[in-house]
């Protein structure tokens, strides 16, 4: 297990010397109420005074009542400051507007929640003269689970080494709220979504594939069939040289 009070430190000077360098004043993240984010929340806090924790529900019944709840727990203990800004009438009217000239796929109407979100934060961070910290960790980041241009985008990540067991291990080692820790990750862009059901793979068999660990061919060739599908998402956009 890593040495959480070190790590804590370090992140901590990490954040705020990343804050100091860009000439910025604190910190805007998208406060879901999930673990990630949770952790963000609270390693940004530690290190800037302004931070700014962004509640952004966006039609999904869990947005609006778990996850909110646990996002605003959140807040309060650790006293970040919180906006709340509703993006269902703005997914409406995009979803609107697109579908007058294309039929729409799942994964399209599903993408348009977290680029809502992270056009959100850009303004909110533009405005302040803040930094967009990223919530992603290493293991949704191998396999790509994420949104390109969506939560993928930010100025900076401070968990973006840890795998999602160790994320866990992060948020005991600071008494994070117990909800969070307890809930089925999702990233709600549905209902009934969770991350592991829509992966097909558990987070435990995925850290342990890629801490090295074993584990059984049908799973290593899910990992692996997710990786190479989601490499576009890891590497810069390719130039003509």
């Amino acid at each position: 297990m890593r040495n959480y009070e070190k790590e804590f430190s370090e992140r901590v000077r990490f954040i705020r010397e990343t804050v100091a360098q860009a000439d910025s004043d604190g910190v805007v993240f998208g406060n879901s109420g999930g673990k990630d984010s949770a952790l963000v929340g609270i390693l940004a806090k530690a290190a800037c005074k302004k931070t700014i924790g962004v509640i952004m529900p966006c039609t999904s019944r869990r947005n609006y009542e778990e996850d909110a709840s646990d996002a605003a727990q959140l807040a309060q203990q650790y006293e970040i400051e919180t906006r709340t800004i509703d993006l269902s009438p703005v997914k409406n009217a995009e979803l609107e507007a697109l579908q007058k000239n294309v039929q729409l796929s799942a994964a399209a109407v599903a993408n348009i929640a977290p680029r809502l979100r992270m056009t959100t934060l850009y303004a909110i961070a533009a405005s302040e003269n803040c930094l967009v910290a990223g919530t992603g960790n290493r293991s949704e980041a191998y396999v790509g689970y994420f949104t390109k241009w969506g939560d993928g985008a930010y100025d900076f990540n401070p968990i973006s080494d840890l795998t999602v067991t160790e994320v866990y291990e992060f948020l005991r080692f600071l008494d994070a709220p117990k909800r969070i820790l307890d809930k089925a990750p999702s990233a709600a862009l549905f209902d009934g979504q969770t991350d592991e059901k829509e992966m097909g793979v558990s987070y435990a068999t995925l850290d342990s594939f890629i801490l090295g660990g074993n584990v059984d061919l049908d799973a290593q060739r899910q990992i692996e069939r997710m990786h190479k599908r989601s490499l576009h998402k890891l590497e810069s956009p390719k130039r003509f040289a």
